[in-house]
């Protein structure tokens, strides 16, 4: 039939077998027989590789448009940081994103959704904070919840409206936190449009004092908590999001040996995106071995987002996880599934091929893991399931 990695989602141990799944039950491998189901349907891997969907738990695919120019101005010599004091960067999509009609943006959420599931994607998790108003940060979330109505996919919706201070508030940041707190989560919370808030702790963007003020708000209105932390400079957003109790903290190529400690010490997970590092042209990456070393839970995603990393491809981020991480080929998968599962808090349900899990699996054309990230720039997807049905051959 085909060749199935499975690992049990605690232990996170692993077996490969021809013939059939092979599940971890109380410490031992059992092969388990489709016969359990009624009616199953089967269908035949040829000898190839099966492995849970993968799970990218950190996109930002509401934007209205592209933003190439600035790729070229970084090819220059042009940085993130000097593209973004002069109006680009997120500012440059904010202003997009707020002409563009809630029904042409929900169409290229949907084209972007077909391509990651294409890639193997089965789940996603999806923030908005590109409209950097209650107006636009809603339509965005309305175009993510309406294109996955659409689609396969799996989604969680994050409210980022605190991704950036817009033109209107550079001189008021009071104000918009104030309309962030006092505005926005309600709102969002009240349409139930979003699972989780973030904030993008950062130097130039919000300090850990406006990000806590900020995620306190959305925790009393019952959002999850993520973190965009440490990305360029260690500000102390791992040891913010470990306090809080988020679910994920995020970039931290610039973590401090204090935020990994914090991190691991708490049930935060460490969600890393080496596509961004890539795609910016930086040299610093994320400490993915002294952060696994110290016992923090790894999760990789791709970033995907017009401005610094245009790729959707989990594969392809598991390639720079190998590489530039150090991560061994198995690592790099595990992150891709049961690790970002737990960085979403749905690690009892999804990420394994496991007895009682939901039925997500992609069949490769590839003859064993080792391959997934060895091969790249070539999308070797063979057939997707999602929820057991067969939606990509």
């Amino acid at each position: 039939m085909g060749q199935w990695v499975s690992w049990n989602p605690v232990s996170r141990a692993m077996e490969t077998g021809a013939g059939g799944t092979w599940l971890m039950v109380e410490g031992h491998f059992t092969e388990y027989h489709s016969k359990t189901y009624s009616d199953p349907e089967f269908l035949d891997a040829h000898g190839k590789l099966v492995t849970p969907g993968l799970i990218d738990p950190h996109t930002h695919p509401a934007f209205a448009a592209t933003r190439e120019l600035e790729f070229e101005m970084r090819s220059q010599g042009k940085t993130y940081q000097e593209i973004a004091a002069t109006g680009g960067g997120i500012r440059n999509s904010v202003r997009k994103l707020r002409d563009i009609s809630e029904a042409a943006l929900t169409g290229l959420v949907s084209q972007r959704f077909a391509l990651m599931l294409a890639h193997g994607t089965t789940t996603v998790e999806c923030k908005s904070g590109y409209g950097l108003s209650t107006e636009a940060e809603l339509k965005s979330l309305r175009a993510i919840r309406t294109a996955s109505q659409n689609s396969p996919i799996q989604t969680f919706a994050t409210f980022l409206g605190a991704h950036e201070v817009p033109d209107e508030y550079r001189e008021d940041r009071d104000g918009y936190i104030k309309l962030l707190i006092h505005e926005m989560i309600p709102a969002v919370a009240e349409q139930q449009l979003a699972d989780f808030c973030d904030v993008f702790c950062e130097e130039g963007v919000y300090t850990t004092q406006e990000t806590q003020k900020i995620l306190s708000a959305a925790q009393e209105h019952n959002l999850g908590l993520r973190f965009h932390a440490d990305e360029f400079v260690s500000t102390g957003g791992a040891e913010l999001a470990a306090q809080l109790g988020a679910l994920s903290a995020d970039h931290l190529m610039a973590i401090s040996d204090d935020g990994i400690n914090a991190l691991a010490k708490s049930n935060t997970v460490a969600t890393l995106l080496p596509g961004t590092t890539f795609f910016l042209g930086s040299s610093t990456w994320a400490p993915a071995r002294k952060m696994l070393d110290a016992g923090v839970t790894l999760a990789l995603a791709t970033d995907f987002n017009p401005g610094s990393n245009m790729s959707l491809s989990m594969p392809f981020i598991m390639t720079l996880a190998v590489i530039y991480l150090h991560l061994t080929p198995l690592e790099a998968l595990q992150a891709a599934t049961i690790g970002a599962a737990s960085s979403l808090g749905i690690a009892n349900s999804r990420g394994a091929l496991h007895t009682g899990y939901q039925g997500d699996a992609v069949i490769w054309d590839l003859d064993n893991y080792r391959q997934l990230p060895y091969f790249y720039g070539v999308n070797h997807a063979r057939d997707v399931i999602v929820r057991g049905e067969h939606v990509i051959s």
